[in-house]
Formats: C-alpha cells, sequence, structure tokens
C-alpha cells in the first residue's frame, strides 16, 4: 500500500503543477516562429506586410529611419512597379536565424538575426532584428520592430 500511496501523492502534484508547465506558451512561440519565416519567404508580397504588421506599428530601420505600416505598404504602390523592380537590384530571399521567441501572455519579443541572400549570388547581408508582438483578436502581430545592421567584417 505504500507504493500505491506514493504513487497518488505524485500524480496530485503533477495534476496540480501541470498548468504551470504553460503549453500555450510553447505553441505560441512556435506560432510566432512559423509566422515569421514565413513572411520573411514572402517579404517581397504586399500581402504579408498587410498580414505581418499591426496598424499602429512603430518601424526603426537600420538606417535610422522610422515608419509605420502605412509607409511600409505605399513603398509597394505606384504607377509602374516592374520599372521600379528593374531599378532595385538583385532580389534578396531571407530566412531567419538563430530565432528567440519569448512569450509573455499575449506580448512576444522576438530576437533574430535576419540573412539576407542575393539570389545573383553577391555577398549575403546580416541583421539583427527584435520585434515586439501583439496578440489582438487571436491573431499575433508586430507593433515595434529594430533592425540593425551587422557590417560584413563581423563575418569574416
Amino acid at each position: 500500500m505504500t507504493n500505491s500511496r506514493h504513487l497518488a501523492v505524485l500524480a496530485a502534484i503533477m495534476f496540480w503543477l501541470l498548468p504551470l508547465a504553460s503549453p500555450a506558451e510553447v505553441s505560441d512561440a512556435d506560432e510566432i516562429t512559423q509566422l515569421l519565416q514565413a513572411f520573411l519567404a514572402a517579404s517581397d508580397e504586399r500581402a504579408a506586410h498587410e498580414q505581418f504588421w499591426a496598424e499602429d506599428l512603430v518601424y526603426t530601420s537600420s538606417a535610422g529611419q522610422r515608419y509605420g505600416k502605412a509607409d511600409i505598404l505605399a513603398g509597394f504602390d505606384g504607377d509602374d512597379q516592374d520599372a521600379a523592380d528593374d531599378d532595385a537590384g538583385a532580389a534578396i530571399s531571407y530566412v531567419g536565424d538563430e530565432v528567440d521567441v519569448r512569450v509573455y501572455g499575449n506580448t512576444a519579443i522576438v530576437a533574430f538575426k535576419l540573412v539576407g541572400r542575393p539570389e545573383d549570388g553577391s555577398e549575403a547581408l546580416y541583421y539583427y532584428n527584435t520585434g515586439t508582438f501583439l496578440k489582438r483578436g487571436g491573431e499575433w502581430q508586430v507593433v515595434a520592430w529594430q533592425a540593425t545592421r551587422i557590417p560584413p567584417d563581423a563575418y569574416q
């Protein structure tokens, strides 16, 4: 009977501690990581930006410029988008490396290294990015973003 009593006590302790494991935070972190990677893969599409950025976004670029969501979306507007694309240089594909997601209820902080690889094979670009996500209406969106360019000599 002693063993069954120990098992019963252990089961009761596990039952009370289980809510502290916070599995929702783990799934939120996974969801945000997937959202980030999907956004980066589609960052050349307006729809990706419409979904990813919150209306009240504050974005600080690596060049020290501040933008809102409307400013970012305006970059997709234009009378001759194809001509603008031709002048923009090589297309770049982006991925997030070393992604660190920290969830605090309906707020999450995401820090990662952004890697931009030009499709013409020229030198990759590296940035440290930090974003603040809020979960509103069941959806995660970015309300603040900071980008810092990593100098090329930091990787050589």
